[in-house]
C-alpha cells in the first residue's frame, strides 16, 4: 500500500491555496444548504456574492500571473481556462440543479489545480516568477457574508 504524502506548496503559492480552501468550503456550503432545503435563491445570492468578492479576483490573479508561467497550449492551462470559463458562465444562471453542478465543478477544479497544475507551476517557475506571485497576492482575511444559511 502506498501512502499519499501531503503536497508541499511553495510559500508564494500558499495564498492561492488558501483561496482554494475557501472555494472548497463554498461547495460544501452549497451542498449543505441544498440538503437542508434552503431556497435556491438564497444560496444563489451567497454564491454570487462569494464569486464577486473572492472567486473572480482569484481567477483574475491566476490568469494574469500563474497561468502564463506555462505555455497557453499546455493541456493543464487549457483545462484551467476552460474550467474558469465554465464556472463564470454557471454563476450567471444559478438554480437548484446548477448550484449542485457548480459545487461539483468547483471541487474538481480546485483539486485539479492543487494536485496537478500548481505542482507543475512550482517545478518550472523561475525565482522571479515566484517572487511576483508573492507580490500580487496578499493573504487577506476572509470576511464572511451576513447570511450563513448552511448552519
Amino acid at each position: 500500500m502506498t501512502s499519499k504524502k501531503p503536497l508541499k506548496r511553495s510559500n508564494e503559492l500558499k495564498p492561492f491555496s488558501k483561496d482554494h480552501h475557501h472555494g472548497l468550503l463554498l461547495g460544501w456550503k452549497i451542498r449543505n444548504g441544498l440538503k437542508k432545503g434552503i431556497a435556491a435563491e438564497r444560496i444563489s445570492a451567497y454564491t454570487e456574492w462569494f464569486f464577486r468578492n473572492y472567486l473572480a479576483p482569484h481567477f483574475d490573479l491566476e490568469e494574469k500571473y500563474i497561468f502564463p508561467i506555462l505555455d497557453r497550449q499546455d493541456e493543464l492551462i487549457a483545462k484551467a481556462y476552460t474550467d474558469h470559463a465554465q464556472i463564470r458562465s454557471m454563476i450567471t444562471e444559478l438554480n437548484a440543479e446548477s448550484l449542485a453542478e457548480l459545487a461539483d465543478l468547483l471541487e474538481s477544479h480546485i483539486r485539479f489545480e492543487e494536485r496537478q497544475l500548481f505542482g507543475k507551476i512550482q517545478e518550472v517557475a523561475s525565482e522571479e516568477q515566484l517572487a511576483l506571485l508573492a507580490q500580487v497576492h496578499h493573504d487577506g482575511a476572509f470576511v464572511e457574508h451576513h447570511d450563513e444559511f448552511w448552519k
